[in-house]
């Protein structure tokens, strides 16, 4: 496996970043990456190409009206290219030492001033490392054990901040807007930003809960969240924090509202809610920016042009993936979308079973927002997509807007799924998007993060897990892609060979356009040699080169090609990495401390030194079907060995450790081991029989069971009162064989253990 050396070692991203914002070099080659072709698929009549390439884990891209192209990337960086035809990118604000790098946190949302650049401001939303009121840097871009990521969880928070540009181009300094989101545990953390046509600034963020057990606020409580104070272990039935921090504004007066899980429509300029906003009259500065809450983790919404409909996609837990709708974000509505009480349009099992204050009162009242559409994690989203179904993460929602698409396309929602790689469109029925009328749009993207539209009103997504932004065209239209043509002569030879280039063999079909080359010629991936028809270029030591041309047209329309260049007989060009620990046939449990050792080799190199080495933890989440999806936890760059904690996930999910060499010459080569799991089964009972326990996220009648990993934490609850089968009579909890409360956490033996709930009949005498 062949890729570019990182552009900022992870090792020192706060060395580098001496400033709040300012740019590390003036400028970054980035490239379309030619070599490698796409495997995503788009229906007849429409081409998928690479718009810009390779990008370092990009999270979000907005079109400024001016032309310029900004990208987000995970880590903090914004880059800015000139227009889609500019193959360099400039720094335009490094924002690294501020924020989370880690598992799902990081630089996620991105905006563009609609006055830009009028008004030369550019939005951000990132995880901000540093704890509730306090300052970064926290963490840094990891979380020690202790407190562990899954276990007690490193606390940190998230920001909404404006980047004021300058006259060369870059950002000058960053004013925070808004700061709030406390986040115990790793996902579910920032989201979206996005500016409304009434031009108001929006945003949104997740709950910042656990992802592995119905979280109420049990482990320590380090948000503050009521009834009781930081370091208390809440329990139900009052509880309000964990997951229930999504249904803060309805907590009694006087309790803080927050920002988790709900919609913010801000002013750009301060922050502060708007004036007409729903809870415009309350003392509380967060109630104020409030428009619509009860999300899980609502990371990407849009808004429904010509109209002022907000769409939202939230992830879900076990079972759905909604799409919600704010009908009108400047009327007096604030949309109740349920989440934890409910999951889709149904009660959440988890915390339903928990018997929580909040959400029993929720229950009683109604009134939640039911999604506008929702589909489950086991179903196909259309029956004959060739989408795998198990593991589910919706990623992206945009409109169809001024496209030269054909008409069935016209007012179409897309909507993405990371963990699926795939993006539908919804084709409208009575000028809205409906369910009855869902078609694959691209499928086999590598994790699709956002989905948006661009030049030409072409859709644009970007690819995290290849580092990328595509453009989704329709040749047909008014503007039709060229065709990029490259030979190469001499195209081998010995050192030194000086060989002659030539793209004039490139055309376009529609009369008049003009084109523009960019070269690749060292082939590291960036079109940044040259911008001549024929260049020229001498080569010194014995390679092969996969020279890349990337032609643009006068409208922005691109085509790339590659030709080898081979010189002298070199041997094998990637460097050869060894992961001597840990062995495939390692079994782990969480918390256990794992320790990792490897080396390379290299043809011109040799061993490679520690330096030259950079590993990276992921997490794969799979679902019964055995579909699975990637969560990358952590790296560890420069070393050449090392140690981490295996962190708690629901399974099934395995560890996955790559090591990637890169040689003198920047090319790289990686090697990956899988690590199992040890598992064990919980076996529920009770006394009598049948009675519904909730284990996690689900409900079920006992006996069952439920295969773990060892060590995870699990969150259990006895139903009560409930009716048994088969009689139907009324039986009340009274306590576990095992000890504890009727809900609880408990944490996986390394063996498998039976706990079994006792219930007593009731009846007269004895009232439930």
């Amino acid at each position: 496996m062949s890729s570019r050396r990182p552009l900022f070692p992870r090792r020192s991203r706060r060395a580098l970043a001496m400033g709040v914002v300012g740019p590390l070099v003036g400028a970054l080659a980035v490239a379309v990456a030619a070599a490698a072709p796409a495997t995503a698929a788009v229906p007849t009549g429409f081409t998928d190409t690479v718009a810009i390439g390779g990008l370092s884990s990009p999270t979000a891209t907005a079109f400024a009206p001016d032309g310029r192209v900004f990208v987000a990337e995970k880590s903090g960086v914004v880059k800015v290219f000139d227009s889609l035809a500019d193959p360099t990118a400039t720094v335009f604000a490094d924002l690294r030492p501020q924020t989370q790098d880690f598992w799902d946190r990081g630089l996620l949302g991105l905006a563009v001033d609609p006055a830009f650049p009028a008004r030369p401001y550019v939005y951000v939303s990132y995880t901000l490392d540093a704890l509730p009121g306090g300052t970064p840097p926290q963490w840094g871009d990891a979380c020690p054990t202790p407190p562990g990521a899954t276990a007690k969880g490193c606390v940190v928070t998230g920001r909404v901040s404006r980047l004021t540009m300058g006259s060369a181009g870059v950002a000058v300094s960053e004013k925070p807007l808004v700061t709030g989101w406390c986040q115990q545990f790793p996902s579910h953390s920032v989201g979206a930003l996005a500016f409304g046509p009434d031009g108001a600034l929006y945003a949104g963020g997740g709950d910042g809960a656990s992802f592995n057990f119905a979280d109420y606020g049990q482990v320590e409580n380090p948000c503050a969240d009521p009834p009781s104070a930081a370091g208390t272990n809440l329990t139900p039935p009052a509880a309000e924090g964990g997951a229930l921090r999504s249904q803060s504004p309805r907590r009694p007066a006087g309790e803080p509202v927050l920002l988790n899980g709900t919609l913010l429509r801000l002013d750009p300029d301060t922050g502060e809610g708007l004036p007409d906003n729903p809870f415009a009259s309350s003392a509380d500065a967060n109630a104020r920016r409030v428009i619509a809450y009860g999300a899980r983790n609502q990371f990407r919404f849009g808004f429904r042009p010509g109209t002022g409909e907000l769409w939202a996609g939230d992830v879900g837990w076990n079972t759905w993936e909604e799409i919600n709708r704010v009908a009108d974000v400047r009327d007096a509505v604030v949309e109740n979308f349920g989440w934890p009480c409910f999951e889709g349009a149904a009660r959440q099992a988890g915390y339903d079973g928990a018997n929580l204050d909040m959400c029993e009162s929720l229950y009683a009242a109604g009134g939640q927002a039911a999604p506008y559409y929702a589909y489950n994690h086991g179903a196909k989203v259309v029956a004959t997509d060739p989408c795998p179904t198990g593991g589910s993460s919706i990623s992206g929602i945009a409109f169809e807007s001024g496209s030269n698409y054909p008409a069935e396309y016209s007012g179409a929602l897309f909507f993405a799924d990371s963990s699926r790689g795939c993006i539908w469109a919804m084709q409208t029925v009575g000028g809205l998007p409906s369910a009855s009328r869902l078609v694959p749009f691209v499928t086999g993207v590598a994790t699709p993060v956002q989905v948006l539209t661009g030049p030409g009103g072409d859709l644009f997504y970007v690819a995290l897990g290849s580092g990328e932004l595509h453009r989704v065209s329709r040749p047909g239209g008014d503007n039709r892609p060229p065709t990029a043509v490259a030979t190469a002569t001499p195209s081998s030879g010995p050192a030194p060979l000086t060989v002659e280039f030539d793209g004039t063999g490139s055309t376009d079909p529609d009369t008049g356009d003009t084109l523009s080359y960019a070269w690749d010629l060292d082939g590291d991936g960036a079109y940044d040699d040259s911008s001549a028809a024929r260049p020229g270029w001498t080569y010194t030591a014995a390679a092969a080169v996969d020279v890349g041309l990337r032609i643009t047209d006068s409208h922005g329309a691109s085509a790339t090609t590659s030709v080898r260049v081979t010189v002298g007989n070199p041997e094998g060009l990637d460097p050869v990495p060894v992961i001597d620990s840990p062995v495939g046939t390692l079994t782990w449990s969480v918390g256990q401390t794992v320790e990792f050792s490897g080396r390379a080799v290299d043809a011109q190199d040799g061993t490679l030194p520690p330096m030259a080495l950079s590993w990276r933890l992921a997490i794969r989440h799979c679902a019964a079907n055995g579909t699975c999806h990637t969560h990358n936890v952590q790296e560890f760059p420069g070393v050449a060995a090392g140690s981490f904690i295996a962190p708690d996930h629901e399974y099934p999910s395995y560890l996955q450790l790559i090591l990637t060499a890169t040689d003198s010459t920047g090319r790289t080569g990686s090697k990956t081991v899988d690590l199992q799991p040890k598992t064990v089964s919980l076996n529920f009972t009770s006394n009598p029989s049948q009675a519904l326990l909730t284990v996690g996220g689900t409900q079920e009648r006992t006996p069952f069971s439920r295969t773990v990993i060892a060590g995870s934490t699990n969150s259990i609850s006895a139903d009560s009162p409930q009716k048994l089968p088969p009689l139907n009579l009324k039986y009340a909890f009274t306590d576990w064989a095992h000890g504890g409360a009727r809900t609880q956490n408990i944490v996986a033996p390394g063996a498998s253990t039976t706990y079994r709930a006792n219930y007593r009949l009731c009846w007269l005498l004895r009232p439930c």
